[in-house]
């Protein structure tokens, strides 16, 4: 596929493969520390097929789960699961933030439901739906900055779609467009942007954040310990 389509885009979840791909490979001793963390910046970085291909390209297809190494692949078994477990249905706890002369703050786990209200006045907003549970596949977010400003991330795997009007002011759609995960939400991100603006980002989560570091802490222990083992010798 990578061969066919080098220039086609590659989603978060296409990343985060090639990533899982280059971990193992770490973990088995196939790759240095070095060279990992210099794919690993290269893979989250690539915007197409063509970049992520040749990150996992001297890897045997044992290195990873199968099918990984190859953008584009099928999800991992249980990905879709883990999005079932983020739906609790119900009606949402919090439907609209509002900032005038101030901010506001969504994050952490909350339950975000069909619709939510953003306004900035003045002031500044913040929706993060990386801990969040939904009630519902598809959530619109109506924003209106004036003179100030709205920042939503979202989580790699959520499909983005944004619709707003900008007058004067701008609406961020650098992540519309990236295909969702099979039983991930949809956000769509619509409203009003006059003298303000409103950004979408992608991160991963908090926790896998730490759980990189940890791990990069980890390897770079085992291969100094590797190193003084050798100059022992």
């Amino acid at each position: 596929m990578t061969d066919e389509l080098p220039d086609m885009r590659a989603s978060d979840a296409d990343r985060d493969r090639v990533a899982e791909v280059l971990r193992d490979a770490l973990a088995e001793g196939r790759l240095r520390m070095a060279e990992f963390d210099e794919r690993l910046e290269a893979a989250y970085r690539a915007r197409t097929y063509g970049e992520l291909a040749p990150l996992t390209a001297d890897l045997p297809a044992g290195a990873g789960p199968a099918g990984a190494a190859l953008p584009g692949a099928a999800p991992a078994a249980g990905a879709a699961g883990g999005w079932a477990e983020r739906f609790v249905g119900g009606e949402g706890g919090s439907s609209a933030g509002i900032a005038v002369l101030g901010g506001f703050r969504r994050t952490g786990r909350w339950t975000v439901g069909r619709r939510f209200t953003a306004v900035a006045f003045w002031g500044g907003g913040e929706i993060d739906l990386r801990e969040a549970r939904f009630t519902d596949h598809e959530v619109v977010i109506n924003c209106f900055a004036v003179m100030g400003g709205i920042n939503i991330v979202v989580p790699p795997g959520v499909e983005v779609d944004v619709r707003g009007v900008e007058i004067m002011g701008g609406f961020d759609h650098r992540e519309a467009g990236v295909p969702g995960d099979p039983g991930a939400p949809r956000v769509i991100v619509t409203g009003l942007a006059f003298w303000g603006g409103v950004g979408v980002e992608r991160k991963v989560t908090r926790a896998e954040k730490q759980r990189l570091k940890a791990e990069r802490r980890e390897r770079r222990a085992l291969e100094k310990d590797e190193e003084r083992r050798r100059k022992e010798r």
